[in-house]
């Protein structure tokens, strides 16, 4: 796949969902372009993401002292949920997409629901970086991914045991740490550019 034609066609259908859309050659330029995109004194928190994590992109911020929510900071549960919900309010927002459709429909799904909520409504900026790995051809395909790619991937990252998808595959289960309990579609940015996409010529995340 010629990465830089599919993102400039993908970029110009994101931009009329009302979407800021970028694209970076590699995780090194988009990481440094995130960076650019966040204002000095902003707040920054984040959902789980294997894409961020790859990017070095929260390490980065911290050694240029920017504010963190980090809940890997909480010392029991409770304050683990109080830190999530503080990043609601928080003024960046940093996460990934499970897929993208090539029309430039978000598909996201999550367990708890942090993602997609702060993704709907809450932070002032969302910066969603993916790789163009994830860049599907429809929307049908972009659910499929979702569910049959990225959902089996994290219950193994996470080690969750008695999910349907640990076998590789949605089964539409009712485990209690079903990992697929939100399933939001993204199709358009109602505050424009308030939703800031980087896509990525890398294969990244799940």
């Amino acid at each position: 796949m010629d990465y830089k034609k599919t993102a400039d066609t993908l970029i110009s259908h994101l931009e009329k969902r009302g979407f800021e859309a970028y694209y970076c050659d590699n995780a090194a330029a988009a990481c440094e372009k995130a960076i650019s995109l966040i204002d000095k004194g902003d707040t920054v928190s984040w959902g789980g993401s294997r894409t961020v994590d790859q990017l070095g992109l929260v390490e980065q911020l911290r050694k240029e002292g920017y504010k963190l929510i980090d809940r890997a900071t909480a010392e029991t549960p409770e304050e683990r949920t109080e830190l999530m919900r503080q990043s609601l309010l928080c003024d960046t927002f940093l996460m990934s997409a499970n897929a993208i459709s090539s029309d430039g429909i978000l598909v996201n799904i999550d367990g708890t629901g942090n993602r997609v909520a702060a993704m709907c409504f809450g932070p002032k900026s969302v910066l969603v970086i993916a790789g163009m790995n994830k860049v599907c051809d429809t929307l049908e395909d972009a659910e499929y991914r979702a569910r049959n790619v990225a959902a089996p991937a994290n219950v193994k990252r996470f080690g969750f045991t008695k999910t349907g998808c640990q076998k590789g595959k949605c089964t539409d289960c009712l485990a209690e740490n079903c990992i697929c309990s939100y399933i939001v579609k993204t199709r358009k940015s109602n505050v424009k550019n308030r939703i800031k996409i980087i896509l990525v010529g890398e294969e990244l995340g799940f």
